[in-house]
């Protein structure tokens, strides 16, 4: 079944309304304070949904069916932990973070280790954002190019300037508020799927589960002892340690804890937006076993070579009524357009925050502010929109890319673990923590590229790879924590004499 003109009106509305109601901002948005923090005016429910939706991209979309449909309901234990990490963040990171009165993440670590920390974490955000810009729109390019058949590198153009459009002139008012628009289109888009999934089966929704049953699909993975397996437990830990990073040093998320109006409506907007998650994630898994079940039970429908993540847009496009088909397209997008607007958004507040206003010697003007943060919104949109256009010719360079990205973002989460619990670190400890943390996990990341044939190959991490940020983080912890101790042991010694 081809897309009805009911599909692409239902579509083409969505894009359209979205980014008129975001730069509808603009005369909203005209200082800094409001552009980056929206004057901490914002509602808890809108900021809930906008962390929720910068959560879901469109490959959370894709791939967590495309997962269950092809293994089970393993990946959903990611889910489990953000209820704790939320609650931590809840309770810790977001009275910390408004009592410093600062709309950056990294403006503590410069309070704790001095500016050198700050810009380590900085850079290393807006490297990882450029890279995660680009990720997003290349990968949602993919499944629009298969269900319309559309020119993949004109996909990437066309989305990355319709958001840059909206985030550049409505600022973190107009990302929040489109955020929780698509936030719930998605979920709506999600739900659809699921009841029609569920109410198409030839001998009703029993048989759904009874197929599922069958073939295990419902299992959340091993619950061996193993490191070098996906099991229950070692998704559990990564999603613990993902999630804290996330929810406590992200800066896509620590500058929504300052557009709310006070401490308990931003703490209050962080566990909604967390908790959210948990339900809206076991829909997507539950839409992958739900395909599952249905080409089994109807094997004719599904064309031979339809497989993994492609399943899930092959029925978007011939197995949903009209109408509907142009929801869940729109809901794609959705998920897409609030993480790459986010980005760009959290990115250009860096570059103000940072670096230019930090590293100025005198107080720079309110227009001169708002000048840094359009053209750096407008830069960073650009360079995201190549980086997906390169991720055309070359994914594997990409993919060593991301390995990398994995190595700043763990050493940023094990500094920031290091100041918040150990007070009594110092600069000498955090940059030792720091070196041998960074070690640890660029040998974890960077394993897996050693040829099998090579004689490098017997120093291979025998460790899952999402077992990296865990152990790198614990070792930048560690090793500040105990060089702290035996810093504060060695003076109590010289102070004795």
């Amino acid at each position: 079944m081809d897309l009805t003109t009911l599909d692409y009106i239902v579509f083409f509305a969505f894009i359209a309304g979205v980014v008129l109601f975001g730069c509808s901002f603009y005369f909203r948005s005209r200082t800094s304070s409001a552009f980056t923090a929206a004057n901490g005016s914002l509602p808890s429910w809108v900021v809930g949904m906008s962390i929720f939706a910068t959560f879901v991209s469109s490959i959370s979309f894709l791939g967590l069916p495309g997962d269950a449909y092809m293994k089970n309901w393993n990946p959903f234990v990611f889910s489990i932990s953000i209820p704790v990490a939320a609650w931590i963040a809840a309770k810790l990171f977001v009275p910390l973070y408004r009592s410093m009165n600062s709309v950056s993440a990294y403006n503590y670590l410069e309070v704790r280790f001095g500016y050198w920390a700050r810009a380590y974490a900085a850079i290393c955000y807006l490297l990882t954002q450029v890279a995660r810009t680009g990720s997003i729109l290349f990968l949602m390019a993919l499944p629009m190019n298969y269900m319309l058949g559309w020119d993949i590198p004109t996909i990437i153009v066309v989305t990355g300037v319709c958001v840059l459009l909206y985030s550049m002139m409505g600022g973190i008012k107009a990302v929040i508020w489109t955020d929780a628009i698509q936030g719930i289109i998605l979920i709506a888009g999600a739900l659809a799927c699921a009841l029609v999934l569920t109410f198409s089966m030839p001998e009703g929704p029993k048989q759904l589960f009874d197929i599922a049953n069958a073939y295990d699909k419902f299992s959340l993975g091993s619950f061996g002892d193993s490191l070098s397996e996906p099991t229950f437990w070692v998704i559990l830990i990564y999603g613990l340690f993902i999630n804290l990073q996330n929810y406590g040093i992200d800066q896509n998320y620590v500058q929504r804890y300052m557009t709310t109006k006070s401490d308990k409506s931003a703490s209050r907007s962080t566990l909604f937006g967390g908790l959210l998650y948990v339900p809206v994630s076991l829909l997507f898994v539950y839409i992958g076993t739900a395909l599952f079940s249905y080409y089994h039970a109807q094997p004719g429908l599904l064309p031979e070579g339809i497989t993994g993540d492609r399943v899930f847009p092959y029925f978007i496009i011939h197995g949903l009524p009209t109408g509907v088909t142009g929801l869940l397209i729109a809901s794609i997008f959705a998920a897409g357009m609030s993480t790459v607007s986010t980005s760009i958004n959290s990115a250009a507040t860096v570059v103000l925050t940072d670096f230019v206003n930090r590293l100025s010697s005198r107080k720079i003007s309110e227009k001169r502010n708002m000048i840094i943060l359009y053209s750096t919104s407008a830069m960073l949109g650009a360079v995201g929109v190549i980086v997906g256009l390169l991720m055309m010719s070359v994914n594997g360079v990409l993919d060593a890319w991301w390995k990398l990205s994995s190595i700043f973002s763990g050493g940023m989460l094990g500094l920031f673990l290091l100041g918040f619990i150990s007070r009594k670190a110092k600069n000498p400890e955090a940059i030792a923590g720091v070196v041998v943390g960074v070690l640890v996990i660029a040998w974890m990341s960077l394993s897996p590229l050693i040829p099998d044939g090579s004689h490098w190959v017997k120093f291979r991490s025998p460790l899952h790879m999402n077992l990296t940020i865990v152990f790198g983080t614990t070792a930048i912890f560690l090793v500040g924590y105990i060089l702290t101790l035996f810093a504060t042991f060695r003076k109590r010694l010289e102070h004795q004499k």
